[in-house]
């Protein structure tokens, strides 16, 4: 999928379906469990049945499915695309991109290993 003008990233992503509890920010302990849809040391996509609203604070805890602990750091939303609705009686859908805030160090080398180990593989994030 095509996002023409959107593609202004600083950072490289990967397609790499990890699982993603967000959850916003000082709010109920409403959590929304999900799967990324890309991921980069800059932010993930994400798809939501709720449109969060731009720059709304998150708290996000990330699974890379790699066996290390789960990486817990703050985010903001930084776009939201609603998917085209196929059907009336079907939830909405919501493309959703994730800045994150506040990423350690540590946590943005393995995102970064992880995506330059896909790259080198050869796997592109879907245009």
């Amino acid at each position: 999928m095509s996002w023409d003008g959107m593609n202004r990233r600083k950072f490289p992503r990967e397609n790499y379906p990890c699982l993603l509890i967000v959850r916003k920010n000082h709010a109920a302990p409403e959590a929304m469990l999900t799967h990324t849809e890309n991921i980069g040391i800059g932010g993930v996509c994400v798809i939501l049945k709720k449109d969060l609203k731009m720059f709304a604070p998150l708290e996000l805890e990330i699974d890379l499915l790699d066996t290390q602990r789960h990486i817990k750091c703050e985010g903001k939303i930084v776009w939201v695309v609603k998917r085209r609705d196929d059907a009336t009686t079907k939830p909405s859908f919501y493309d959703t991109g994730i800045e994150f805030v506040n990423l350690s160090k540590e946590d943005e080398k393995r995102i970064n290993f992880i995506v330059a180990r896909l790259m080198k593989l050869g796997y592109r994030e879907e245009e």
